[in-house]
């Protein structure tokens, strides 16, 4: 069996590293579930589409079905530069827009000291908004008083 030179070894050991770190920091929070109070428009189908997502996911979902948001978004600090189309609240943590479950999963299980997550308009592709198989870009960001910031991109 041929020795491996200090080089080779070195390689070695860092590839090595390298797919234990990206192994540890691929958290898998599946399990991660709440109630969630969703509020949205009567006449909404991707409202209620991204519903079905988060139940499919293990959330307990209610709704509440109103024809006007704002002063729910007023009352939870959801700018109109992050607004949707439905404002849902889990855990003391606002979910505006269509946002993965597996990005509120995230949330609940890190517990970051923000106001919530926001996807900012109806990005085709996201939960909901299923077009077949077109999907465009979209952030997910994090947020509170002070700004935004990105928390999850999908590509």
């Amino acid at each position: 069996m041929p020795m491996l030179s200090k080089r080779h070894l070195g390689l070695a050991l860092i590839a090595t590293l390298l797919v234990g770190c990206s192994r540890a920091t691929t958290a898998d929070f599946s399990d991660v579930t709440a109630e969630v109070q969703v509020f949205r428009s009567p006449s909404c189908g991707c409202c209620g589409k991204w519903v079905e997502h988060m139940e499919a996911a293990g959330f307990t979902v209610s709704e509440t079905l109103t024809d006007d948001l704002d002063p729910i978004k007023q009352e939870h600090g959801v700018s109109e530069d992050l607004a949707s189309c439905h404002t849902a609240i889990a855990d003391g943590y606002v979910i505006e827009g269509h946002i993965p479950a597996a990005d509120v999963q995230r949330l609940l299980a890190e517990k970051p000291d923000v106001t919530g997550i926001a996807v900012p308009g109806m990005p085709i592709g996201s939960p909901g908004m299923e077009i077949g198989d077109e999907r465009e870009p979209y952030t997910v960001f994090s947020f509170d008083e002070s700004g935004a910031e990105p928390f999850a991109e999908h590509r």
